[in-house]
């Protein structure tokens, strides 16, 4: 009954779609149906907190995802407060009781043997003339500074200090940094620009550019990752931000102080920079596996 008046509720006053109230009701269904596996006598009025614990507990022991059970304990304080409001109950068995914490997915890299390879193997190819220079110099920047998409899209020639070795980047909140970058992002940036020259003349503005002579856009930068990757590496995300995280794992694995990584990223906390270290001791975990006799 409760539940019937809590969609009706949800559909008509809050104006919720039917598969969201539909996804309500099937939580409160589980729980009612817990509470009478727990103690015949127990109802959605006289469940107190320590069955709702029970029940996250029997969830995290089936092997829900911690989301889930955040979900259903979302449901639970949306159903409790309507019936305070509704004057039927004056309490809420939910009050208290903090669900699972939301475990933050290990981000995805690509192998540096992968990577040399796209790079470095004139078989693999990115596309003909300008094209195909460019891509492979847009996948280098992506590897070599770490950038996000939207800062090397925002590249300007200006940008570019060739005296310096360096990259200036404006990021999020328009905060700008400095990447340095090396012989071989050098190598590839200078003969970009040769390309871009004799495709379209003598050009001052945005560096990167679309084969009609503009800005690159999003959907190209996109695009063109996702089908490099898909040559030399079966990870299941292919974008831009995965070559984000292969440079951050790769400094990493090379002994970088995550404070310098954390600066070349542009991240605001250093422990947002942290989880790369977690990404690491993951690969160093799948390498002992395969090479350990013990293992």
């Amino acid at each position: 009954m409760y539940i019937d008046q809590f969609a009706d509720y949800l559909r008509l006053e809050r104006n919720y779609s039917l598969r969201t109230v539909a996804s309500y009701q099937r939580d409160l269904v589980l729980f009612q149906g817990f509470l009478k596996e727990t103690d015949p006598d127990l109802d959605l009025l006289t469940a107190d907190r320590d069955v709702v614990r029970l029940w996250v507990v029997e969830m995290m022991d089936k092997g829900e995802k911690s989301t889930t059970v955040n979900r259903k304990l979302s449901t639970l304080r949306s159903f409790y407060r309507f019936l305070r409001i509704k004057g039927i109950t004056d309490k809420s068995p939910v009050q208290g009781v903090k669900g699972p914490k939301n475990k933050k997915p290990l981000p995805q890299f690509v192998k540096e043997a992968d990577m040399d390879r796209l790079l470095d193997d004139v078989d693999i190819n990115l596309g003909d003339g300008f094209v195909g220079v460019r891509n492979r110099t847009v996948i280098a920047t992506f590897y070599e500074t770490g950038m996000r998409m939207a800062e090397l899209i925002g590249l300007d020639d200006r940008d570019i200090d060739f005296g310096s070795r360096t990259i200036k980047v404006t990021g999020k909140r328009d905060k700008q940094r400095f990447i340095p970058f090396g012989d071989d992002l050098e190598r590839r940036l200078k003969e970009y620009l040769e390309a871009r020259t004799a495709e379209f003349g003598e050009t001052h503005g945005a560096f990167f550019l679309s084969p009609k002579g503009g800005r690159i856009p999003r959907h190209q930068v996109y695009l063109l990752v996702k089908d490099a990757l898909g040559r030399v590496s079966d990870v299941s995300k292919k974008s831009p931000h995965v070559l984000r995280h292969t440079f951050a794992t790769s400094m990493l694995n090379h002994e970088a102080e995550l404070g310098a990584v954390k600066e070349l990223l542009g991240h605001n906390s250093l422990q947002t920079t942290e989880i790369y270290v977690h990404t690491t001791f993951q690969e160093l975990k799948e390498i002992y596996k395969q090479a350990h006799p013990r293992a």
